[in-house]
């Protein structure tokens, strides 16, 4: 089959594609939200929270590998830039989604605000892909993956208080945040030694988290 007019070079097959190590750190990060998403259906917050944290790690990670690899092509370039954009879907759009659904015990009255977090999370994406940054160093609209930074020391203070009080304040709060991904303001991309600074997060609060997963009646 002759290739495509509008792409003169012939494709590999897809697979040697996802054998790029960005591309793979892409897919532990998609790894990573998919265990999420399993213990939000199990009502383990705790393992639900260590899942989004390592998503939110490797979604770093991948950039930064690509940026520093040497000899990658054009074509694995622009691969890693769809994979990665669809894995934020899941790993930013779907799992919190799932965990505000979970905690509500699936109540019809949590479906909307399901629907709003995965639907503004496909516009900001959709927006981002077609029109990129500000600049160098600013997003329009807040970027996704700080929804998953607030969400994670949210549940750090779930059991202090009831049920139902916690369930209305992460709802509310789920609904401010989609708010913001996809308002008219500027705010800033965290590049640089902010990925030590997130490094170091998703250790400390995987501790945590584990202590609490081993621990849970203290």
């Amino acid at each position: 089959m002759s290739a495509s007019p509008t792409n003169p070079t012939t494709p590999r097959a897809i697979l040697c594609y996802a054998n790029d190590l960005p591309n793979i750190c892409s897919l532990a990060g998609l790894l990573s939200a998919i265990l999420g998403i399993y213990f939000a259906f199990l009502g383990n917050f705790s393992a639900a929270m260590i899942g989004l944290l390592w998503a939110v790690f490797f979604d770093w990670s991948d950039g930064i590998i690509a940026r520093r690899m040497k000899g990658r092509t054009r074509e694995q370039g622009e691969f890693g830039g769809q994979l990665d954009s669809l894995i934020d879907i899941v790993s930013f759009g779907i799992c919190p989604a799932v965990i505000l659904l979970s905690y509500g015990n699936f109540s019809p009255w949590y479906i909307p605000g399901a629907f709003v977090i995965v639907a503004t999370g496909v516009i900001r994406l959709s927006y981002f892909n077609v029109f990129g940054l500000v600049d160098k160093s600013t997003y329009w609209g807040l970027a996704l993956d700080n929804n998953i930074i607030i969400l994670t020391v949210l549940f750090l203070f779930e059991g202090l208080v009831s049920p139902a009080v916690f369930g209305a304040v992460l709802y509310a709060l789920m609904m401010a945040l989609s708010a913001l991904n996809v308002a008219p303001i500027r705010t800033p991309k965290f590049a640089g030694r902010w990925y030590y600074a997130i490094t170091v997060y998703a250790l400390v609060l995987t501790l945590v988290y584990g202590w609490k997963l081993l621990c849970p009646a203290v």
